[in-house]
């Protein structure tokens, strides 16, 4: 059975981010506190970017990928609620491992962390993506091999992101019982935190449950402090994008030993080798 290439949810989705920003400015003005514009701007910038960067490599590579993989498939899951069933929590597993894997390993969390550079948190921070996140078509496209069609893998991931757009706010508290299963903006404000006890929590996309199952979960309970560890403190969309991978360049090229060199990439982006000791 042939298939053919769905329309992009994403960019379908533009007018309805817009008129939801609008809406959470309002919101945050009467109450005092209005969003950076400059924050606002770059946000908005890397957003442009990734249309044309991550979205044409899902388009073409991703696409392409899983069309091959579906040749071999073990079986057609069909496009019935077994089929959508399998994509979007399928679909939200590998995201759960891919952004799991961007804060754990450096040479991914160096596409990732142009996400976390912001020390605001609005709707706008949610166009802040990735440049160079191509890890995660391949990751997703074996999805094709278990019966899951291409058309619906790629609608899947549109959906997990189109739906991670809304949870960027300060102006929704807490949901109540959902905040057991859906990821909320509660949630992902813990995510985008900064404190201690907030690093490295809460990867989910749609579901939180993967957080809860395998030790990542954290409750928000102490005031959220947004941005990096260390911030960048720039507005420049080309050194937010990039900042990451030339100091990873810098600190590789700083390191004598070639093994260290090679740790630096799969440890976690604070990770120094140890002092040899002298002589």
């Amino acid at each position: 059975m042939s298939v053919s290439h769905p329309p992009d949810l994403t960019v379908w989705a533009i007018p309805l981010y817009a008129v939801l920003i609008a809406g959470e400015q309002l919101v945050l003005r009467r109450r005092r506190r209005p969003i950076d514009g400059r924050d606002f701007w770059a946000s908005l910038g890397m957003g442009l970017g990734s249309l044309v960067t991550i979205n044409l490599v899902m388009a073409v590579v991703g696409w392409w990928l899983a069309v091959r993989l579906w040749d071999h498939r073990l079986v057609d899951l069909g496009t019935g609620w077994a089929g959508w069933a399998a994509a979007l929590v399928g679909w939200d597993l590998i995201y759960y491992g891919d952004h799991r894997l961007s804060h754990e390993a450096r040479f991914f969390w160096a596409s990732h962390v142009n996400h976390h550079s912001s020390r605001e948190f609005n709707l706008s921070t949610a166009l802040r993506q990735p440049w160079t996140a191509f890890q995660t078509p391949i990751f997703v496209a074996p999805l094709a091999l278990v019966g899951v069609r291409p058309d619906l893998i790629v609608m899947a991931g549109a959906i997990n992101l189109v739906y991670q757009f809304w949870i960027h706010t300060e102006v929704v508290s807490t949901l109540g019982p959902l905040e057991l299963v859906l990821n909320t903006p509660s949630h992902h404000r813990v995510h985008h935190g900064s404190n201690p006890a907030y690093l490295d929590k809460n990867y989910g996309g749609i579901l939180i449950v993967w957080d809860r199952l395998f030790g990542t979960f954290a409750v928000e309970r102490e005031p959220v402090r947004y941005g990096l560890t260390k911030d960048i403190h720039t507005y420049n969309v080309l050194r937010i994008a990039f900042h990451e991978w030339v100091a990873l360049w810098r600190d590789s090229r700083a390191t004598p030993r070639w093994r260290d060199r090679a740790r630096r990439l799969y440890h976690g982006p604070a990770w120094e080798p140890a002092t040899p000791p002298a002589g």
